[in-house]
């Protein structure tokens, strides 16, 4: 017998009645841990957190320890402090730019560390023996040294580091579905887990130069050293980023795409990834394709628009994002979930910002990070709400819907005031002006 197919969610759905929180709220006296979370799904032994958690370190931590004797095997110990040292510069300002996007909805940090170590450690070691061995059958094969190190470059390199790169973003899409619902995510996960990828090829890169200058004896502004921190550091820090951004955004297409949808979900991560690989391997063979300024006729005609118009992409998906708070929430508000303010608060990052510096002047910095967690908290509740009008629901959503709505009741007491003063401070919400008669009197006052 067949399972019944989830029901689609009418236009305007029904929000929980708040009196029955209340009533949860004498039985409920504190917010359950997640291991102890009264809609906690059951889960297989072996899909526990704990588990799996364990094998993914394991398994990174045997590649980044293969990794680290590769590169130092090719550098030595003195070009790979060197290269390290450099390579380490622009990872902290990348980082942060991601996550400045994802400010609306912030993605555990667990799994942005689990992309940045994949791109680190796995992919770049999957691209370091995949590369040397194409390239080897390459010269093997065709018995031009020269000729198979530039189709490599081109051709190979390029399949094979997004490929390997395009897996973390694959392994989070499916195990931690939850977490990635939008553009946004991809874009963010694509990220981490090329600048992790980018941090150990620019160790190599630099480490390999160095060792170049040791042997030539060249020093300064001359030397191998400083025209490829140039290169890769200062000019093109966001290459392999804009690269594996193209496939992240094409798989958050397809988890914005309706379930019914499915070969639309298929194909948009297939897309993003053809269009990283081809993107890669013109950046690659620029100086095949047009000479020796082939590098600054495609960074110029090429990069920085293309940097450009994904960068205006990823601002303008998340102002969509505020607008969607601020369409789904008016509902909570009317119900009485929300204070009136609060949805209008929660769709301005300026007044995020300020309920939390306000909630920790006065109630003390437990208070702020009471208020934090409260807005991701109706964050993810409006996206939840949003994706309930365009897909089935699934089984577990009034078991989601409830557990967002009592984390928000546990906190409303410190959460409210703060966004409602928030909300009025930066103009979201009207405040009428006090009423005062011809003779000066004004109710509002204290005689």
């Amino acid at each position: 017998m067949s399972e019944p197919r989830p029901q689609r969610l009418d236009p305007s759905p029904a929000i929980p009645v708040y009196e029955q929180q209340e009533r949860l709220g004498d039985l409920w006296t504190a917010v359950p841990e997640p291991a102890r979370r009264r809609y906690r799904p059951r889960r297989a032994f072996w899909r526990h957190r704990a588990l799996r958690a364990g094998a993914v370190f394991t398994l990174l931590a045997l590649c980044g320890l293969v990794i680290l004797a590769l590169v130092r095997d090719q550098t030595g110990t003195q070009g790979f402090l060197v290269g390290l040292g450099l390579a380490v510069l622009p990872v902290p300002l990348l980082m942060a730019a991601f996550r400045w996007l994802d400010r609306v909805e912030p993605g555990p940090w667990a799994n942005l560390w689990f992309s940045f170590a994949w791109g680190a450690c796995a992919a770049a070691l999957v691209a370091i023996i995949a590369n040397s061995f194409a390239t080897e059958w390459l010269a093997t094969a065709t018995a031009d040294p020269a000729s198979a190190e530039s189709l490599g470059a081109t051709v190979i390199a390029p399949v094979v580091e997004e490929s390997a790169k395009a897996t973390a973003i694959l392994l989070i899409f499916l195990f931690r579905r939850r977490d990635f619902t939008g553009l946004v995510d991809g874009v963010v996960v694509a990220g981490f887990t090329a600048t992790g990828f980018a941090f150990t090829e620019n160790i190599l890169y630099l480490g390999s130069a160095f060792g170049e200058d040791q042997n030539m004896g060249s020093s300064g502004f001359a030397s191998v050293t400083a025209a490829t921190f140039f290169v890769r550091i200062v000019m093109s820090p966001f290459a392999h980023p804009l690269f594996t951004v193209l496939t992240g955004i094409g798989f958050g297409l397809a988890a914005m795409a309706p379930r019914r949808h499915r070969i639309r979900r298929f194909l948009y991560p297939l897309l993003g990834l053809a269009l990283s690989m081809g993107m890669h391997a013109l950046w690659n063979g620029s100086s095949a394709l047009f000479g020796p300024y082939g590098f600054y006729v495609v960074y110029a005609a090429f990069m920085v628009p293309l940097f450009a118009l994904l960068t205006w992409l990823a601002i303008w998906t998340r102002q969509r994002e505020l607008r969607t708070i601020s369409a789904e929430l008016p509902a909570y508000a009317e119900a009485g979930w929300l204070t009136p303010a609060a949805p209008q608060a929660l769709s301005s990052m300026r007044a995020r910002t300020m309920a939390r510096h306000f909630a920790g002047r006065t109630f003390g910095s437990g208070a702020a990070r009471s208020v934090g967690e409260y807005e991701a908290f109706a964050t993810s509740l409006a996206f939840l709400r949003h994706r309930a009008h365009r897909d089935p629901v699934g089984p577990d959503f009034i078991e989601r819907e409830r557990e967002l709505l009592h984390h928000l009741w546990q906190r409303k007491d410190i959460a409210g005031p703060a966004l409602t003063f928030a909300a009025r401070a930066t103009g979201r919400v009207r405040v009428p002006p006090p009423y005062v008669d011809y003779d000066g009197y004004n109710p509002y006052r204290q005689y």
